[in-house]
């Protein structure tokens, strides 16, 4: 049912026009002097428009006193603040004692602060400076007067602005809808400068998180139930989201996605970005644990060797890919298993028209990535408050790697003991990874013993037809009792590649040598709750 609501007259006599962010200004600026609005400007925006033959009154003409401190003072005065929170006939008379007129639309956003800080020779005086001050308030003004100020505070809303301008008529709630939209400018506004300020010491040095963390998020969607259908539920993306994420990927086709799915996707997405783009991946999820993961030379052949490790888990899961995916890899999937979602960087246009004979499956361009773009945190609501760490996005290159046994891997083995480094740490803890030819065979994980996610590998590959043997092992976190190291010697395994840092390492180290095992540590555990 399309909602539907009143329209009223709009005919604004005055604007104030300040903004940074000088996209589009002038093109507005030209369409409110052609309906005979008065233009009001402060400096660089005056400027630019009075470049372009606009009629600009500068508010040091409103307000009587010049722009001052460096441009620090020139809005904080009542000829503009009593304008813009002027409540009509309510407030003429005041307004007309003090020959002050009625501001009824502001265009306005905010010294650039993030963008400021952002930049790596940012200093602290410079991030002080790009405080506004005068903005904010004037912002707060406006839309707490919502029903007689319309205030603008995106450039992407301009073209709104036009048209409405144009059609001399807007929506009766479209003064409240651009309230909500100036008080969380605000709110993400001092959210930033708090967020900065208090990772501060008394030096104005860096010192880690801040103490005070204020976030924002933009609602995408209600979702049409949380984890369970009894559970409401909601999709909020990062106020400032990057290519190559799910806050930014398009739905190619399918329903809307779910809790789960969206929960399922990211555990997909954030395993296929811990592989180098340079070859192609595919990652097999199912309840948020890969059932099947494999570097290849081709999507098509990376998909068949994931699906080969776990096809009864393949079911229903969740599938991404780190490179396009085309039209051949596609037909695949669909003729093998029944599919939730697939994502990629990139759908082929032959891929797009394949799946949509299957319309439901939920299909999602991602964008590509940037595997320079390492920082990222992870936030965990617990009961009464909020955990927050660093991404475990650490690279291959930053570890150590060091080889504990006399015998030393080969190419291969090596490079099968990196796949399955980069594989176990996208497992539930403990985590068990088997691995042959730059794919899982076995994948064992959430267990409560690490010897029990070593045995469920086994059977799961086993199940599947996999000879374990000459395979490799990774382990999350340090193996603490040479019985798991009894059961990888009894299947065969040649290699195993863990944190090290067990009180027993030297038996573990000692039981790898006895049966000719090669160990290698990495100093580094990744667990994964």
């Amino acid at each position: 049912m399309v909602q539907e609501y009143a329209f009223s007259a709009f005919k604004p006599q005055r604007a104030l026009l300040s903004v940074s962010d000088k996209r589009g200004i002038v093109e507005l600026g030209k369409v409110l002097h052609q309906m005979g609005v008065e233009l009001i400007a402060t400096g660089n925006t005056a400027a630019l428009l009075k470049e372009h033959k606009l009629p600009v009154i500068d508010v040091s003409e409103c307000t009587g006193f010049p722009e001052m401190l460096d441009g620090r003072v020139k809005t904080l005065h009542p000829a503009i603040h009593a304008g813009i929170l002027a409540r009509g006939k309510k407030d003429e008379k005041t307004l007309k004692e003090h020959s002050i007129k009625p501001i009824d639309l502001l265009v306005i956003n905010l010294y650039p602060f993030e963008q400021t800080i952002s930049r790596p020779d940012c200093n602290f005086n410079e991030a002080i400076e790009n405080i506004d001050i005068g903005g904010p308030a004037m912002i707060r003004s406006a839309a707490k007067n919502h029903a007689n100020t319309f205030v603008v505070v995106k450039p992407e809303d301009y073209a709104e602005l036009i048209h409405y301008l144009k059609s001399r008529k807007v929506p009766s709630n479209w003064g409240f809808t651009l309230a909500k939209k100036a008080f969380a400018h605000t709110a993400a506004y001092d959210a930033a400068i708090t967020n900065y300020l208090t990772t501060l010491d008394a030096q104005h040095t860096p010192c880690g998180f801040p103490e005070v963390l204020t976030c924002q998020f933009n609602k995408i969607t209600d979702l049409r139930y949380g984890e369970n259908p009894h559970q409401q539920a909601a999709f909020y993306v990062d106020k400032k989201v990057s290519s190559g994420s799910l806050g930014s990927a398009q739905l190619i086709q399918g329903k809307q996605l779910s809790y789960n799915n969206i929960l399922d996707a990211d555990a997909a997405l954030d395993c296929a970005k811990s592989f180098s783009c340079e070859k192609p991946v595919c990652v097999i999820i199912k309840h948020a644990n890969p059932c099947g993961i494999a570097v290849s030379d081709s999507p098509l052949n990376a998909y068949l060797k994931a699906f080969q490790c776990d096809p009864t888990s393949a079911y229903g899961g969740i599938i991404a890919f780190n490179q396009k995916l085309d039209g051949t890899t596609a037909k695949t999937i669909l003729d093998n298993q029944f599919v939730e979602v697939i994502l990629a960087p990139e759908i082929s246009d032959e891929a797009k028209i394949i799946l949509a004979g299957k319309e439901n499956i939920r299909v999602l361009s991602t964008g590509a990535w940037k595997h320079d773009d390492a920082f990222r945190l992870n936030m965990k609501k617990v009961d009464g408050g909020l955990l927050v760490q660093e991404h475990d996005s650490i690279s291959l290159g930053s570890y150590e790697f060091k080889v504990k046994t006399q015998n030393k891997p080969s190419e291969q083995q090596m490079n099968d003991l990196m796949f399955a480094w980069l594989a176990v740490k996208h497992v539930k803890s403990n985590a068990i990874v088997y691995a042959k030819d730059a794919a899982t065979i076995g994948i064992g994980g959430g267990q409560t013993s690490r010897v029990m996610s070593a045995r469920i590998g086994l059977w799961q590959a086993a199940q599947m037809g996999f000879a374990p043997r000459g395979s490799v092992m990774a382990s999350d976190a340090f193996i603490p009792f040479p019985d798991t190291i009894e059961i990888a010697a009894e299947a065969g395994i040649s290699a195993i590649i863990q944190p090290g840092g067990s009180i027993r390492d030297a038996q573990i180290i000692a039981c790898a040598e006895e049966h000719g095992i090669i160990m290698v540590f990495t100093g580094i555990r990744h667990f994964k709750h």
